[in-house]
Parts: structure tokens; C-alpha cells; sequence
């Protein structure tokens, strides 16, 4: 076969109670050399992805490398967010006349912050690997065990690799990463997705790197960065990040087939896409201090949703909330 998908131990982790390692899925194309790693057991994200555009092979996510440093991880490298991406004024909202109270886990500023599903478990409920593709599915229950967020559901994610389009000879494999929330309850539910990757070409600083992203909007941000109000973007086309601190929030514009956003390499000649379904509706750029990566992240909604209601989804039960990410390379 093309495509393979296989497990090796990633080592124990440090808080484990148990002294067995968890695992690490790898799914490959054999072809291309191409392919990613997934830990399910430590939020289901995305530990490596090697594309090949141009028939070379390239490093495209940072994320940790050990048990302990995924362990101390505070990036939320990798991270899908949900039932709210960003963060929550005081983590306080009210929802059908009630009010509810989130964890705290943004104390600095005082804020609820990207969700209850990381760094959970999820559980490995199929996987395939064929001569057109190879796909992972994982799958995190939550009660509604948490006082703030009473709401049970499930979160279904689909890993998916395939091959590089045939009339396409310079671009890469595609990793398309699909999602369903499904309310499981017997009330409606408030509910907003996200994703926070880091990506990288190659650990290339990221003062070498343009960025071009299809904003509508500036979300304007407060000192502890929720939303004032919108500006439109005074810069279009490809932006240089060199000397640029990113830490920003926009609205994309609204386009049915989804939108794409580039990140490129003039040293390189290689960049790399990333696109978003019309379900995800925002856009999160951030610039790390250390300077070798580039968060992009699509959310379903603005920052601070549960009380502004910009992008927030009402599910009633039995409803769910989908959509899908791609990243590819050329």
C-alpha cells in the first residue's frame, strides 16, 4: 500500500499514573516520504507534519519533542479548542437566562482560555490505510461534569492524508483534519471550535517569512486581549513579519469554497497553505518570542463568543457543529 499508518511509544508521561508509555500514531505516504503524528492521548493533536512540495521533504509544525516538554507545554501547541476557542471575560457568561462560571486558566488576565478538551485523552476508534489514503479518527466524550460548561457532547476529529494532486506535480500531500461536535444532551448548548498550530518551514526564523491572510476585519483587542470593536485591514497582500509581533484576531472574509492563508519562504521558494471551511468564520495570527514558528489559527467564532455571540453556534440536541482545515504545500 501507499499509505500506512503505525504506533510507537512516545515514552510516559510525567504526571502518569500509570508507568506505560503512550502512543504515537504514524501515518505515512510511502511514496512521497511524506506524513504526520498524532497523540491521542494527550488532546489528539498533531505532533509532526512533513510535506513535500517540489520533491522536497520539509518540517512544517512545532510542537514538543519529549514527554516532559509536551507535559509543560503552556503554547497549547497543536491544540483543538472547543466548546470555546480564545478566551472568556472572567469566564463568566450567561446562556438561556442562566449564568456559568469557567476555570480560570488564563489568571494574568483573568480569563477563561481555549476550551475543556486539551490536553484530554481521546480515544483511536478507526483507522485506515489504502493506495489513495490513510485516516485516523479519534473521538473525546464529555459528560458535562464541569459547573461552567453543563453541556455534554462529543468531538469527533478525522486525520486524513492524501496523495498530491496528479496535474499538480510541485505541491505536496494534503492533511485535512475534519471535525464534529455533536451535543449529546437534552438543552441547547453554546459551542465554537478552534485550532492552534504552530507552523514552521523548516525552523526557519520567522523574520524571514511573509504572511498573506484573507482578512475582512481587525479584531481590535483591549490590554487583555478581548475584543473592542473592528478597524478594516490597512495592509493587503503578502505582509512581511520581519520585525513584526503578531498577537491578532480578524474576521475573514466570507467565501463558500473556504479561504487560504499563506505562509512563504523567499529563501526557500516553498509555501505553505492553509485553509479554512466557511464554518470558521475568524482568524488568530500570533508570533512567538522565540521567532522560529507561526500560530494560525481558524475559529468558528470571535474571541470572547460566549459573551458577544460573534460566530457562536446554538446547538440544539442531537446537532452539530462541522467543518474542516487543509494544509498542503508547494
Amino acid at each position: 500500500m501507499n499509505f500506512t499508518v503505525e504506533t510507537q511509544s512516545f515514552g510516559v508521561l510525567p504526571t502518569a499514573e500509570s508507568s506505560e508509555p503512550i502512543l504515537e500514531y504514524i501515518v505515512k505516504n510511502t511514496t512521497t516520504g511524506e506524513g504526520f503524528s498524532v497523540i491521542p492521548d494527550h488532546g489528539g493533536l498533531l505532533r509532526q507534519l512533513y510535506l513535500g512540495p517540489k520533491s522536497t521533504l520539509i518540517s512544517t509544525i512545532h510542537a514538543p519533542d519529549s514527554p516532559q516538554s509536551l507535559f509543560v507545554d503552556e503554547a497549547y501547541s497543536s491544540a483543538f479548542l472547543y466548546p470555546f476557542p480564545s478566551r472568556v471575560r472572567h469566564g463568566i457568561y450567561r446562556f438561556d437566562g442562566e449564568d456559568y462560571t469557567l476555570p480560570m486558566n488564563e489568571p494574568a488576565r483573568n480569563n477563561a482560555i481555549h476550551g475543556l478538551i486539551h490536553p484530554q485523552p481521546f480515544t483511536v476508534i478507526r483507522q485506515d490505510a489504502t493506495d489513495t489514503y490513510a485516516s485516523l479518527i479519534l473521538q473525546y466524550d464529555y459528560a458535562g461534569t464541569i459547573h461552567g460548561y453543563p453541556f455534554p457532547f462529543s468531538l469527533r476529529i478525522v486525520y486524513e492524508l492524501t496523495p498530491p494532486p496528479a496535474d499538480k506535480p510541485n505541491q505536496s500531500s494534503t492533511l485535512t483534519i475534519s471535525f464534529s461536535a455533536h451535543n449529546m444532551g437534552d438543552t441547547r448548548c453554546p459551542a465554537a471550535f478552534g485550532w492552534h498550530p504552530y507552523f514552521t518551514l523548516n525552523n526557519e526564523e520567522t523574520d524571514g517569512l511573509t504572511i498573506d491572510m484573507p482578512i475582512a476585519d481587525v479584531i481590535l483587542l483591549d490590554n487583555n486581549l478581548l475584543p473592542t470593536g473592528r478597524r478594516p485591514l490597512e495592509e493587503r497582500g503578502a505582509l512581511s513579519l520581519r520585525d513584526r509581533n503578531l498577537d491578532s484576531a480578524f474576521s475573514v472574509t466570507n467565501q463558500p469554497d473556504g479561504v487560504t492563508t499563506v505562509l512563504h519562504s523567499p529563501r526557500q521558494n516553498v509555501s505553505l497553505h492553509v485553509w479554512q471551511s466557511e464554518t470558521f468564520g475568524y482568524l488568530v495570527v500570533y508570533t512567538p518570542g522565540r521567532r522560529d514558528s507561526v500560530a494560525i489559527e481558524p475559529l468558528t467564532a470571535n474571541v470572547d463568543a460566549f459573551n458577544n455571540g460573534e460566530g457562536l453556534i446554538i446547538l440544539d440536541p442531537g446537532e452539530a457543529l462541522k467543518g474542516q482545515i487543509k494544509v498542503w504545500a508547494d
